[in-house]
């Protein structure tokens, strides 16, 4: 057994993958003994498969703030979670719990604390989902990606820190991006990213609008799996993917404004990279509206315009890129000035002196 072991767990969406992943990356090197817990069938699972650590798949439940009965089939669930990653991190001893947040999450820090396991978690969100709602009571260290959110934690063991990015992401060359592409200088290039699931009505809304949005820009749409329309392969200045993975930074780095979701993560990316952006959050109807709160902060801050999906069409769309575009210095200098440190070396730090 390594010196010093670290178990990491998160799932349930990519977003709570990611910057696991981003630190992960950071440490592998050290002679760590690294370790993933997750759901047994949940993204997390493809995703950690990918970079070769072990990875420990448990019972999970969902945790849900209403009425159904499958609430109680979930409990039985969750209890049983308790006792498979009790019964990993028994035989693992890690130095330290790093958590992410997602359902999945809540039975490996209910089996740290029984064991008397170190706890660190990271709140991407504006508002804390239920599953950190409940760790937080249990965790040694907080760390939050805004600074609105502080107040809902335990003030003296809370950091705002940002979001732990990767590093690979800043490493995209444009010229490579626009190679890659088939795209030229004479256009600028929109970047529409919908999530790892692509969103149906921002797929459906560019396409209706492809006419109006060929004449101002060069458009890469990342639309999610099987959400491909075979009928505009070969329309001109228009290049769609399900999901692009190593071409990723090339084609940041050759992006000029990007549509996004409101997910945490990725507009922090985005900020990063200085990207001008268009936030189209999920509703209400569709989230608990924390991505709506995160478009609210970033609008406020200058870094982002935001569309209501209620309020999406091709007429809105349209006039919001035309103003995106015409502010796209200013929202640069406002990033340029975001007084965000480096969450990914804040947290590496914060762990190598815990530990």
């Amino acid at each position: 057994m390594s010196e010093k072991t670290i178990v990491f767990t998160g799932g349930g969406s990519a977003g709570h993958v990611t910057p696991n992943i981003a630190i992960i990356d950071e440490i592998k090197d050290k002679g760590w003994d690294l370790h993933y817990v997750g759901s047994r069938n949940g993204i997390e699972k493809e995703l950690i498969q990918k970079i070769n650590i072990p990875y420990h798949g448990i019972s999970s439940g969902k945790l849900r703030r209403y009425i159904d009965f499958e609430n109680v089939v979930d409990m039985f669930r969750v209890l049983k979670g308790c006792i498979e990653a009790r019964a990993v991190l028994r035989k693992l001893k890690p130095n330290l719990v790093f958590s992410k947040g997602g359902f999945v999450s809540v039975p490996v820090v209910i089996a740290a604390k029984s064991l008397k396991i170190p706890i660190f978690m990271h709140e991407s969100d504006m508002t804390p989902g239920l599953a950190n709602k409940i760790s937080q009571r249990v965790a040694t260290k907080i760390f939050t990606s805004f600074d609105e959110t502080k107040k809902y934690f335990p003030k003296d063991k809370t950091h705002a820190i940002g979001s732990p990015i990767r590093k690979e992401i800043f490493a995209g060359s444009a010229e490579r991006g626009k190679r890659f592409l088939g795209f030229n200088n004479r256009l600028p290039i929109l970047t529409i990213m919908g999530g790892s699931l692509g969103a149906k009505k921002i797929n459906e809304t560019v396409r209706a609008s492809l006419n109006s949005l060929l004449k101002r820009y060069q458009i890469v749409h990342l639309c999610g799996k099987n959400n491909l329309d075979s009928s505009l392969t070969n329309l001109a200045g228009y290049k769609q993917f399900e999901y692009v993975h190593e071409e990723l930074p090339d084609i940041l780095a050759a992006t000029d404004v990007v549509i996004t979701r409101g997910g945490s993560n990725a507009i922090f990316e985005f900020l990063a990279l200085r990207i001008p952006m268009l936030i189209i959050p999920l509703s209400k109807q569709q989230s608990r509206g924390d991505q709506i709160l995160n478009a609210k902060s970033f609008e406020e801050k200058g870094y982002a315009l935001t569309l209501e999906e209620e309020s999406l069409t091709s007429v809105s769309l349209i006039p919001h890129l035309e103003k995106l575009q015409q502010k796209s210095e200013e929202y640069k200098q406002n990033m340029i000035r975001s007084n965000k440190g480096d969450a990914l070396k804040t947290l590496l730090d914060e762990i190598e002196k815990f530990l």
